[in-house]
């Protein structure tokens, strides 16, 4: 009995090993199933994030697009500011010459008080005009001269000033 009870034994230990070795089996085919699994779920989400990136790739190009064309347009008003403001600064020195001509007319009529201003020098630059008696009597001698009006109103106020409005074309 001895031996038909080791043959029991062993029987069973056999039949244990393949119990075991049948479980161990299916637990590393589930194992392998498992992280074929979790391969192909890595490999979606790894594909997911390729397709969100090459997706925001496109925004930002289409976004840098934009904002090259808006500096574009930018630059293109800037330039034409400049050269409307380069036009406007020699318009104005233009003017600021011509009011500084006009207030030393003004101030060269008040400091000569009007007198002589028409009267004939012996040159010959007033020509016909030198002789104003035949058109409005003698100026020297006209009340409008011996009133001293160029004085008076209009030439004896401030200097002439530039305001904003005159620069406008």
């Amino acid at each position: 009995m001895a031996t038909s009870s080791g043959n029991t034994t062993i029987s069973s230990s056999t039949s244990e090993e393949n119990r075991n070795g049948s479980n161990s089996d299916e637990r590393k085919r589930k194992r392998m199933e498992s992280n074929r699994e979790s391969a192909r779920r890595s490999r979606m989400r790894k594909q997911q994030h390729l397709n969100d990136l090459t997706v925001e790739i496109n925004r930002l190009i289409r976004e840098n697009n934009q904002i090259d064309q808006t500096i574009n347009v930018t630059n293109q008003q800037l330039v034409n500011v400049e050269a409307e403001n380069s036009v406007l600064r020699a318009q104005m020195n233009e003017l600021s010459q011509r009011l500084d001509s006009l207030n030393g007319i003004v101030n060269d009529i008040n400091t000569l008080g009007g007198v002589g201003l028409f009267e004939d020098d012996g040159l010959g630059i007033l020509g016909d005009f030198g002789n104003m008696e035949g058109y409005f009597g003698n100026f020297a001698n006209n009340n409008i001269i011996g009133n001293n009006s160029w004085n008076s109103g209009f030439f004896n106020q401030q200097p002439i000033m530039a305001s904003a409005d005159v620069l406008q074309y």
